[in-house]
Order: C-alpha cells, then structure tokens, then sequence
C-alpha cells in the first residue's frame, strides 16, 4: 500500500493528467461497490421523452442512457413532489411517514444515510424543499437539515429560504440563491449565474474529487419546474437576472420556454454522464433517471399521435407514470425495454442491494429490489404498486392499487388505463370478462389490507393527519 501511495505522489508531480489517474482509479475499482447516480427531474412526465414517443421534444442523452441500458415502461411516481420525494428517500409508502407538504422529518432514515452507512461518499444537488418552511415547523430554518440527512455534501434551492426576495430567497433559474454545504449564497453573489448549471458543476466537481471512493449522488433536479423561462441556450443577451425568472405571457411562448427547458435537462444529464465517462467509470457506476410526478397541467404535448395534457396533482396516469430508465455499462443489457412494475419504494432495496448492504429491521419494508433486472435477470417483480395520496397542499386525495393494465381505486372506480388515459370509463359496474373480474377481485382484496384512505381537501390548516408507520407488510405479507 505505502508503495502505491508512492507511486502515485511521484505520478503527480510529473503532471500525470486526469485522465491517467482516472484509469489508475477505475482499474482498482472494477469489482467492487459500484458509485450510484440518481438523477430526478421535476414535473416533467413519460409523453416528453422521444425514447418513450414524445414529438415535441428531443431528448437524445436521456435516449442514449435507455440504449445502453434498460428502459422501463411501468413506473409510477405520487402525483406531485413533496410525497414522491419523500417516499423516494425514505423507501416508505406515504402513509407511514408522510405528514406536511414541504417536509421530511428529520428522524427518518433516508437513502444517503443507508449509502453513507456502506461506505459511501455521499451528494445531494437540486431542490430539497424538506425543512418544512410552508408550515414554519421545529427546525425549518436549520441550514444543516442535508448533512443530517446523510449527505456528505450538498447545494441546493429551498432549504431555509423561500422563493421571496425579501426574505433573503428567490427563485431557482437565473441568479439564483442556493445553500452549499450549509452556507447561504445569495441572489447578489451568483447573479448571472443558471442554478441548473450550478448544480451539474457541483455535482461533477464532487465525483472528480471523489473517484477513488465509492460515491453516491442524489440529484433532485430544479428543471423542468415553472417558471417557464429560458435557458442559456434561448435567453441570448437578455439581462439574467432574478427578472428572467418571470414567466412570458401566452400558451405558446411558455410552451416554447419549456421544450428548451426539457431540452436543456437532457444536456445536464449529458454532461453528468460525459464526466463519469472522462474518469473512466462507466463500468462501475449505476445511473438512473426518473422525475417525480406528471408534467404540469398547463402543458401540452403530442405523443404517438394523442394530444397528452399534463396532470400534475392528479392521480390519473398523466400524474403518476414517469419514466425510468437506467443504465451501468457492461452490466445492463443494452436496449431492454421491461413492463415489470416499479415505484419509488423499491429504490432503497435497490440501492441497498447494489451497495452489498443487508437491510435489517430499521430498513423500510414496502419496496422490492430491482437490482436483478439491471443485470439482466429476471428478478422478482412486484404484482401491483399502490398510490396513497394526502398532500396537504389543496389536491384531491386518494388511494389506488393497480398493474400494468387495471387500476382500482378505494371507492370502487376501476379503469383498463392503457385504453382509457382519461380514465372516462368506469368499469366498476359492469358486466366484466371472468379475467379481467379476477384481477379486480384480487385488487380488491388487496386494497381492503391497506390503511383507511385519506379523505377531504387537506391544507396546510389540517389538523388531523393520521400516519400509520407499523402498518403490516403488503409487499410481501408473509414476512
């Protein structure tokens, strides 16, 4: 060992470039724990990525990523943030932990404290949004919240401060203000500057400095939220200040707006992937793409010849099924295209799975690894995935069981979704193939298991909200 260090001292006083200690890093590395990338977009859903049919946009590293890897045609998210995320982070469905929109109690175990735990160099870049700011709870204005979260490292929008300027926020795009690694940066100090290009330096600043380790990079991206405003590579010599961050006025310049914002995700994930490439560890890093709910309701866009309305906040498919796909080079097979179901719990048993870790009964129990997939197996794929829906942000609630085909929710409605997007015709009441009685008998059964739904318009007013954090395992019951 002292040899090696040696050896590497010397090598570095030669000048010996990036790109050869990048080699000398992944040859040690071949083998071992691979780093993990996850990557998710906001409010952006399956119709505006071409490798799903989009037509309006072109999305060609994202495209690139489903080639080598595998893409998946069946995941489902909750139909607006806040609930995603935190069901993603904590791998809980969200009736065991859910309780305030903008929040995640910080006592929770979350996916960088299960990677941290393994070993881990641990990132986190984007929007956190999780220190309860909306309803002013215990601790919303600690600047600490990431770290405490199992976050070696982090930049990002949202964590003590609003979207109001006079209150020391702003918005996220242009001069944007943003916490790193604890410390305020203001709008003043990176005015001029795009948020989303912050955080991708950030982010390939933290792999380069930490190749030699194992690392994990959770990235919640700002893009494609609204305001729909323009990027670097539309805004041209218009002033960039926190004043480019005001929406246009018209449907057709926001659309507009959007498509380039879309346009720009794919080339931030582009460059994401460019730098694992430049250190040489594409065999050994998993990369996953997804987004956290449906595309926002004022867009638009045509897909395999249907006119598809966003529907974030709904619970029909246009606010719940999100893309995926992932790859980790060497080990995916390349252009695999899975209807296997997948929702956000089964990301911690995935990640655990990939770190070598053994879960043990402080590990959530809801979701179910997709690991074996990745490698080209057939794994051992969930049957249904659940929506339990109570934002407490003035949405519809809900709760709904579903497979690929059929959806039933608590109040009976039952839907063949792939031929009824709008959910417009319920089958509920009729007169129903001995097949298709079956699978609305079993999820029936199965949604009679679950906790009482949640019911009412909730807000950030709501008094009553029930959680149910020892509720039995419906995943696999008999564990």
């Amino acid at each position: 060992m002292k040899l090696i260090v040696s050896a590497l001292g010397i090598l570095a006083l030669m000048g010996l470039s990036d790109a050869s200690v990048a080699d000398e890093a992944s040859a040690r590395r071949v083998g071992e724990k691979p780093n993990v990338i996850l990557i998710m977009a906001d409010d952006v859903s399956w119709e505006a990525f071409s490798c799903y049919g989009a037509e309006d946009y072109s999305t060609p590293h994202i495209d690139a990523l489903a080639a080598a890897g595998v893409r998946f045609t069946h995941c489902y998210s909750t139909p607006i943030c806040t609930p995603s995320r935190v069901k993603l982070m904590t791998g809980k469905y969200n009736f065991r932990n859910y309780t305030h929109f903008g929040y995640l109690d910080p006592k929770e175990k979350t996916l960088g404290h299960l990677m941290k735990s393994a070993g881990y160099k641990t990132a986190i870049a984007g929007k956190w949004q999780l220190n309860g700011l909306y309803n002013q709870l215990p601790g919303h204005d600690d600047p600490t919240r990431p770290q405490q979260a199992g976050f070696d490292e982090s930049y990002l929008w949202q964590v003590t401060t609003g979207k109001q300027i006079n209150q020391g926020g702003g918005e996220r795009f242009w001069s944007p203000p943003l916490e790193r690694n604890g410390r305020m940066q203001s709008v003043d100090e990176n005015l001029g500057k795009y948020g989303p290009d912050l955080l991708c330096d950030f982010i390939c600043d933290f792999m380069r400095r930490n190749q030699r380790d194992p690392f994990f990079v959770y990235y919640p991206m700002m893009l494609v939220h609204d305001p729909f405003v323009k990027t670097p590579d539309t805004i041209g010599d218009d002033p960039r200040t926190q004043a480019a961050n005001k929406p246009p006025k018209g449907k057709a310049a926001r659309k507009e707006n959007f498509v380039a914002m879309v346009q720009y995700m794919d080339k931030i994930v582009g460059r994401i992937v460019d730098q694992v490439r430049a250190l040489n560890q594409l065999e050994n890093t998993i990369i996953i793409f997804t987004a956290d709910n449906g595309t926002n309701t004022s867009i638009s866009s045509r897909w395999n010849g249907q006119l598809i309305k966003g529907g974030k906040g709904g619970m029909t498919d246009m606010g719940t099924h999100v893309p995926m796909v992932a790859s980790w080079k060497e080990t995916t097979p390349p252009g695999l295209v899975l209807d296997d179901l997948i929702e956000f719990t089964d990301l911690y048993p995935t990640l655990a799975a990939a770190a070598g870790i053994t879960l043990g009964p402080e590990d959530p129990i809801d979701g179910r690894s997709f690991l074996p997939q990745l490698q080209g197996d057939k794994g051992n794929p969930r049957q249904w995935v659940l929506c339990h829906y109570q934002p407490y942000w003035n949405k519809t609630p809900g709760q709904f069981v579903r497979t690929q085909d059929f959806k039933l929710y608590r109040d009976g409605r039952f839907y063949n979704v792939p031929l009824d997007l709008t959910e417009s015709n319920d089958l509920g009441q009729s007169n129903l193939a001995p097949r298709v009685d079956q699978v609305r008998q079993q999820l029936f059964g199965l949604i009679e298991q679950c906790p009482p739904a949640p019911v009412g318009g909730g807000s950030r007013e709501t008094e009553s909200r029930p959680i149910y954090p020892r509720w039995r395992n419906l995943v696999d019951p008999n564990d």
